[in-house]
């Protein structure tokens, strides 16, 4: 019962053993993330459309929710810039901003996340988000903080414009009203991204965002800037949100629960990343599924506390590790730490610049354009820059969702076409040895005449299984003296389906009725059931091998009497092999 416990609320495990030697870095972790909370989470829900309040409300029980079931002891939960984005999107094809409806719209939208996360838990759905590989998670996120900028610079130039799902609409408007740019506002914004620049040039653990926000509203207050024309934020309520079920349209909830699936994927994904990360530098280890449940948990408390989707992020990680993070117990004091932020100091933001919100957005998301990555990757698979830039370009030019949508498309068709040609290579045994090896790559191998031996790397499937054919045959066509053979090592075969093994009957009979014989070596269990059941292994009796060298040996005429596939190694079942002399059964 206590194991089940643990494993539920992981808090349950660490609180009791809790070593009080931490509890000096935690406070002094949790004072300086929460210096990071209240501007993110003030500019979050600018970005996402929201009253800045929501931002903070988002800010608290979810963080406090997720150190409790989460296993990440440095991950940092709250709103995060492209989750805020894609909750902009999700919210602004459907409800009029600064409505009752779009507060309500996003606090369904957090429940809804936190119930896909939940579904993937429990229904150990987790590899989903496999769906979106590594390099296509760069190009989207490179794209997402490309249109995340655009949608912030009206808030540095202080123009008003439409918004556009395209980033390249929200140029052409940006473009069109420039003419309108309030030089105040201007001024004061690209202020605050020098301030923000040179800050973090000094130190890392300066709280550069909350100097600059807290600089920027009392340059507005000296000079009087409201009165100049500019925009602030008002007045912020003085209210800690308070537990309600939010009311929601049943027709909007089938594209919210669509916006729900793509921001799980995303958060997730960018979460379990940086969770990672950590846990390897400190060595302990992530439980992915436990991470959907206290992720998902945090969502639900967001949205029944009146917040809006959140997940762990890269920028408040990377400072709560840095602060001297030990334990989830940063967070929590964190947390705690805006409520009287919320109390007693939100009249103080009432005059914060928005034109300083953008600028923080504008600083943050920078990072996110990992140039060093896509060099990287580009160094290690160049062929995964395709998944890369369809997934850049398509979000840019189609925006966030259907963005997403084109590149888990176009990744899976990259995965498909290399699937449909897959690796595969002429072997010949290293001199002095019983080892077949790539001729390519090792050209003292040595291959024997009328003998061929190639070795394909791939499941045999549905996919590929016609190149598959057309390689054995081609292959057999070129063995042209005796003792005219085929050997086909299947070592990197670890599996096989019906069009797979109806390609590979196909092989057998054409080759069977000709002059090559065809063999099998080192077939893996699953293949070796699979042709058990479609009647291959009897066809193929006496024509299948533990290696290469030995079905050589046996095409040679070189081999021993007849012995049991079991004891040579063959198969697990104890049949007897009745031909070993490699002639056609």
């Amino acid at each position: 019962m206590t194991t089940l416990l643990h494993r539920i609320a992981p808090i349950t495990a660490w609180a009791p053993r809790y070593d009080r030697r931490d509890l000096r870095s935690d406070i002094v972790a949790g004072f300086t993330v929460s210096a990071l909370l209240v501007p993110q989470g003030l500019a979050y829900a600018l970005l996402a459309g929201l009253p800045p309040q929501v931002g903070l409300y988002a800010s608290i029980v979810p963080v406090i929710v997720y150190a409790i079931f989460g296993t990440s002891r440095q991950l940092a939960v709250g709103p995060v810039a492209i989750v805020s984005l894609m909750t902009a999107t999700a919210l602004g094809g459907l409800y009029e901003q600064d409505t009752e409806s779009y507060l309500a719209g996003a606090a369904v939208l957090a429940l809804l996340v936190g119930a896909v996360h939940l579904v993937l838990r429990f229904g150990r759905l987790g590899f989903v988000t496999n769906f979106l590989s590594h390099s296509v998670l760069v190009g989207f996120t490179a794209a997402s903080a490309v249109i995340i900028v655009a949608s912030q610079i009206k808030h540095v130039l202080g123009i008003s414009i439409p918004r556009t799902d395209s980033v390249l609409e929200t140029t052409i408007e940006v473009i069109k009203a420039a003419d309108g740019t309030h030089a105040a506002t201007l001024a004061l914004g690209t202020g605050c991204i020098v301030g923000f620049l040179v800050l973090k040039r000094f130190s890392r653990k300066v709280p550069a965002a909350l100097i600059v926000l807290l600089a920027s509203i009392a340059v507005t207050k000296v000079f009087d800037l409201e009165s100049r024309g500019v925009k602030t934020v008002g007045d912020i309520p003085s209210d800690l949100p308070g537990f309600s079920i939010p009311t929601f349209d049943g027709g909007a909830l089938g594209t919210l629960a669509t916006a729900a699936v793509a921001i799980t994927l995303v958060g997730f994904m960018e979460s379990i990343a940086v969770a990672k990360v950590y846990a390897r530098r400190h060595r302990y280890e992530i439980e992915p599924n436990q991470e959907l449940f206290g992720l998902g948990m945090a969502n639900v408390a967001s949205g029944v506390f009146g917040g809006f989707p959140v997940t762990g992020g890269f920028s408040r990680t990377a400072v709560s590790d840095s602060a001297g993070t030990r334990t989830p117990l940063a967070s929590i004091i964190a947390a705690l730490l805006i409520i009287p932020t919320v109390l007693f100091l939100t009249p103080v933001f009432a005059s914060l610049p928005n034109a300083a919100l953008g600028a923080t957005i504008i600083v943050a998301v920078i990072n996110l354009v990992d140039v060093a990555e896509m060099r990287h990757i580009a160094k290690v698979k160049r062929s995964d820059l395709i998944g890369l830039g369809i997934a850049f370009g398509a979000t840019l030019v189609f925006g966030i969702e259907r963005g997403m949508l084109i590149a888990i498309v176009a990744s899976m068709l990259v995965v498909f076409a290399r699937m449909s040609r897959p690796h595969s290579a002429t072997l010949g045994r290293i001199p002095d040895t019983t080892s077949y090896r790539n001729v390519e790559r090792f050209p003292a191998a040595v291959t024997e005449d009328g003998i061929s031996v190639i070795r394909i790397d791939a499941a045999l499937s549905f996919v590929n299984a016609q190149h598959v054919k057309d390689l054995c045959l081609g292959e057999a066509r070129r063995v042209e003296q005796p003792p005219r053979a085929l050997v086909v090592d299947c070592s990197g075969i670890n599996d096989i389906d019906a069009t797979g093994a109806d390609a590979l009957n196909e092989i057998i009979t054409e080759l069977d009725a000709g002059p090559v014989t065809i063999h099998l070596c080192d077939v893996k269990g699953p293949v070796r059931d699979v042709l058990h059941r479609a009647g291959l292994w009897a066809r193929l009796d006496g024509r299948i091998h533990a290696t290469a060298d030995q079905a050589v040996e046996s095409i040679q005429g070189r081999s021993a009497a007849p012995v049991s596939l079991h004891a040579a190694g063959v198969d697990e079942r104890h049949t007897i092999s009745t031909n070993t002399s490699g002639s056609h059964s």
